[in-house]
């Protein structure tokens, strides 16, 4: 099988490349260099929003997409949107007009928003509600979006949507792992909600998993289990600084500006609020059970 994998040169490409090269012929799409990268692997660097793209699908003729290449926060807006949302759709669009075989889309358990409602393990029928207090993440719930609208207008083309809890480990670059990653990590005075995470190992070895199968929907992905919020920062090695909501906001949105914090003021809410998510359907299609230890995954992302 041949196995395209956009944004192959960040953390979670890595791995999983590395995974799927002991069976498959991997090619890899991204902007970004890869020193060190498998020789066996072919890599492209171009933008998916640029010409040239079309020409790598015609000349690979790849079996299987895997698109990991989605930017979460930047100040450029435009620049965000234009790569998660604009790109995202020319991706796909080439899927289709080349008869690829499978599709995969990395997305996120975060498009489900954190919300003082919400029910604990939210499964996949639940809507959306990211966009409604967090909009700096708008447009992965559009990413989001059309890759379920391509899910239900191309049957012929098997095609899965993930959305993992946050990955943990000494080369994951996800928000949480940033956030765990301070001396000092901002917290609400009263609010400790439970959170979920995976090890970066694990989580690329479910993708793995579902790129090797015949799955076909939408797909949450969690690890071992969850724990307090204080209580993940105190294993990964960091203090709780307990502020109350207006200062915590006005705190993170300051050193996110300075480039001291992985997200701006209104991920707030997810330091108050329950964003867990039930991995039963994934267990089911695809046997996966996480085998790292979340203790040992919150103490490894200091390295």
């Amino acid at each position: 099988m041949k196995v395209l994998i956009t944004g192959v040169a960040g953390a979670i490409g890595r791995l999983v490349a590395r995974r799927l090269l002991e069976k498959h012929e991997v090619v890899g799409l991204d902007t970004a260099v890869w020193p060190g990268r498998p020789r066996e692997l072919t890599l492209h660097r171009v933008d998916l929003r640029k010409k040239g793209t079309d020409d790598i699908f015609r000349r690979e003729r790849p079996d299987t997409v895997l698109h990991l290449g989605s930017v979460r926060h930047t100040f450029d807006e435009t620049l965000r949107h234009d790569v998660n949302v604009v790109g995202t759709k020319k991706l796909l669009d080439l899927c289709a007009a080349h008869e690829v075989r499978r599709v995969i889309v990395l997305s996120s358990s975060y498009v489900y928003g954190a919300l003082p409602e919400n029910p604990f393990y939210m499964d996949e029928d639940t809507p959306l509600s990211v966009s409604r207090h967090y909009p700096d993440i708008r447009d992965l719930a559009e990413l989001d979006g059309l890759a379920t609208t391509f899910l239900w207008r191309y049957p012929e083309i098997a095609t899965s949507i993930l959305r993992p809890v946050s990955a943990l480990g000494r080369r994951a670059h996800s928000t949480m792992a940033g956030y765990l990653r301070l001396d000092f990590s901002p917290v609400v005075t009263g609010f400790d909600p439970m959170l979920q995470f995976i090890d970066e190992d694990d989580l690329a070895r479910a993708i793995a998993l579902c790129v090797e199968g015949n799955q076909r929907g939408i797909f949450n992905i969690v690890g071992p289990g969850a724990l307090s919020l204080r209580s993940g920062i105190r294993l990964a090695g960091g203090t709780a600084l307990s502020l109350p909501d207006p200062l915590c906001r006005a705190l993170v949105g300051t050193l996110f500006s300075l480039g001291l914090a992985p997200a701006p003021s209104d991920a707030v809410d997810f330091l108050k609020y329950p964003c867990t998510i039930d991995g039963r359907a994934f267990r089911e299609a695809t046997g996966f059970t996480a085998e790292h230890d979340l203790v040992q995954s919150l103490r490894s992302v200091r390295g």
